[in-house]
C-alpha cells in the first residue's frame, strides 16, 4: 500500500483523507521511505527535515481525524525549489556562495500561500547555481538524474522538482521558469508543468533575470496543477508586478471537451530542427485535439529569431547580478554563468533599448496570432534528455541553442504548459507545449486536462513503479 500512496495525486490524497482511508502521517512515512530508497540515485532533494515533516503530518492527521481540516491542501506532500525563500530552512540557490548560517525567517509569497493552506513541505529540491541553466548540477549539490534513465539529465533549472515529481516523491512541486526552467525539465521527465502568465503568481524577491521569470506548479496531473496554481497565485503586496485576477479555483474550468476552439499546430519555429521521433510524437498528439472537438490547422506564428533578444536581456541580468560579488567570489561561480555575465556586461545601452523594442514587437505579433487562434501547439523541446552532467547536448554552444521553443513565451509572458505526449524508442519522454493568449491560464489548463483525459493519464517511470 505504501508505494501506491506515493503515486496518488493531491486530489486523490485529499479524497482519501476525507474518507479516512489513510492519514497524512501514513502518506508522509511512505514518501520518506521512498525518498530513502530512490533519492540516492536521483539526487532530487538538497534539504530534508524529516522530524519537521512528521510533526506537521501528525498535526494534519489529527485535524482530519476530527473532521476539521484547515486549508485546501492540508497534508498534501509538497517540495520547494531551492530558489524560493522558505521560513526555517536555508535557501542556498545551488551555490557555495550563499551563507547557510543566517536568519531564514521569511517565506516567498507562493510558499507562504501554500503554507497558509497547510501543505506538507517535504524539503527543498536541487537547482543549478542560481537557476541559470537548462540542466541541474552544481558544485554544491552534484548531479541530478532523470527517473526515466539515470544516465540522462532531468533538465533544469527545476530539475530536482521534475525528478521528484516523476518518481513519486510528493504530489505538488514548485518550479521557476526564466527561459523554460519549468517546461524543459517537465518535458524531459514526462510530467505536467505550466509557466503561468507573468504576474499571475507573486514573486519576492524579484528574479535577477527580470520580467522573463515566472513561478509555477509541476505535478503528475493537470487537476493538481490547477489546484496548486489557484493557491500559489493569491495576492501578495511584496510583488508590484502581480496583476489583479479573480479566480476562485482553476479546476472549475477543466472540461473533457474543447468544442469550438481554434488550434494552431506549429511543427517548429523559425525552421529549428526537431528530432524525427520527437516531431512524430508531437504531431500525433496535436492532431488528437480534433478528437476533443477542436479545429486544428498547421500554422506557425511569424516571429523573429528570439535567441538574440532573449540572450541580451537575460545576460545583462546575469551581469548585474554577479556584479554584487567580489572577483574572488566570482571565480567560484559556475563558469557558464560567468561567461553569460561577461557577455551581458558588454551590451551597450542603446542596444539594450533596441532589444526591449524588439521584445515589444514580438509580444504584439503573438497577440495578433492569438486573434486567429485560441491555442498554439508545438514541441516543448526539439530533443529528448541527453547525458547527465553535461551542460548541453553535443554540437550545441549554450542552453539557449537547444531550447528554442521555450524562451519566446517568457519574452511574451504568455501562459505555456507542457504535457507528456509519448516515449521514444529509447524510452524517453517527449513533450507537447500548449500556449495560450496572455492571462488565459484557464484555457491552457482546460486544454491540457482534456488531452490528459483523452490519453488516459500520463505514464510514470519504471523505477517509480518498482518495489
Amino acid at each position: 500500500m505504501s508505494d501506491e500512496l506515493c503515486l496518488l495525486s493531491a486530489t486523490q490524497l485529499l479524497h482519501g483523507y476525507r474518507l479516512k482511508r489513510f492519514s497524512p502521517l501514513e502518506v508522509a512515512e511512505a514518501i520518506l521511505q521512498r525518498i530513502d530508497r530512490l533519492d540516492p540515485k536521483l539526487n532530487a532533494l538538497c534539504l530534508r527535515d524529516d522530524d519537521a515533516v512528521r510533526k506537521a503530518a501528525r498535526a494534519s492527521s489529527d485535524r482530519w481525524a476530527k473532521g476539521s481540516p484547515e486549508g485546501r491542501l492540508d497534508g498534501v506532500p509538497t517540495t520547494i525549489k531551492d530558489l524560493l525563500l522558505t521560513k526555517g530552512w536555508p535557501t542556498l540557490r545551488g551555490s557555495t556562495l550563499v551563507d547557510r548560517d543566517q536568519p531564514w525567517g521569511e517565506d516567498a509569497p507562493s510558499v507562504a500561500n501554500l503554507r497558509a493552506e497547510n501543505a506538507l513541505f517535504l524539503g527543498k529540491t536541487t537547482t543549478p547555481e542560481f537557476g541559470w541553466k537548462g540542466v541541474t548540477d552544481s558544485k554544491l549539490t552534484g548531479i541530478t538524474r532523470n527517473p526515466w534513465n539515470l544516465e540522462r539529465t532531468p533538465g533544469g533549472s527545476s530539475g530536482g522538482a521534475a525528478a521528484a515529481c516523476a518518481a513519486g516523491l510528493g504530489a505538488l512541486h514548485y518550479g521557476t521558469d526564466g527561459g523554460g526552467s519549468i517546461r524543459i525539465p517537465a518535458g524531459f521527465s514526462g510530467i505536467f508543468g505550466i509557466k503561468p502568465s507573468f504576474g499571475r503568481v507573486p514573486a519576492y524577491p524579484a528574479s535577477p533575470f527580470g520580467t522573463v521569470a515566472h513561478v509555477g506548479p509541476m505535478t503528475r496531473t493537470v487537476a493538481d496543477a490547477a489546484l496548486m496554481l489557484t493557491v500559489m497565485s493569491k495576492p501578495d503586496i511584496r510583488d508590484w508586478y502581480q496583476f489583479p485576477h479573480p479566480c476562485d479555483d482553476f479546476r472549475q474550468d477543466l472540461e473533457p471537451r474543447l468544442a469550438g476552439l481554434r488550434v494552431a499546430f506549429a511543427p517548429t519555429l523559425n525552421g529549428q530542427p526537431v528530432q524525427p521521433e520527437v516531431a512524430r510524437l508531437v504531431e500525433a498528439a496535436a492532431l488528437r485535439f480534433r478528437e476533443l472537438g477542436a479545429t486544428v490547422v498547421e500554422a506557425t506564428p511569424k516571429i523573429p529569431d528570439c535567441g538574440p533578444i532573449f540572450r541580451i536581456l537575460w545576460f545583462v541580468g546575469a551581469a548585474h547580478f554577479l556584479s554584487a560579488f567580489t572577483p574572488e567570489q566570482r571565480q567560484r561561480i559556475d563558469p557558464g554563468l560567468q561567461r553569460a555575465a561577461e557577455e551581458g556586461a558588454k551590451v551597450q545601452l542603446f542596444d539594450y533599448i533596441a532589444t526591449m523594442k524588439a521584445r515589444e514587437s514580438l509580444g504584439a505579433a503573438l497577440k495578433r496570432f492569438h486573434a486567429d487562434y485560441d491555442l498554439l501547439l508545438l514541441p516543448t523541446l526539439p530533443i529528448v534528455a541527453f547525458e547527465a552532467g553535461q551542460e548541453r547536448p553535443p554540437g550545441q554552444d549554450g542552453w539557449t541553442d537547444w531550447t528554442p521553443f521555450s524562451y519566446p513565451f517568457n519574452l511574451s509572458q504568455q501562459p505555456a504548459a507542457t504535457v507528456p505526449c509519448g516515449l521514444t524508442s529509447d524510452g524517453l519522454p517527449a513533450g507537447l507545449q500548449i500556449v495560450g493568449p496572455p492571462h488565459r491560464d484557464d484555457l491552457v489548463l482546460k486544454a491540457a486536462h482534456a488531452y490528459e483525459m483523452l490519453v488516459g493519464g500520463f505514464p510514470v517511470p519504471p523505477m517509480a513503479k518498482a518495489r
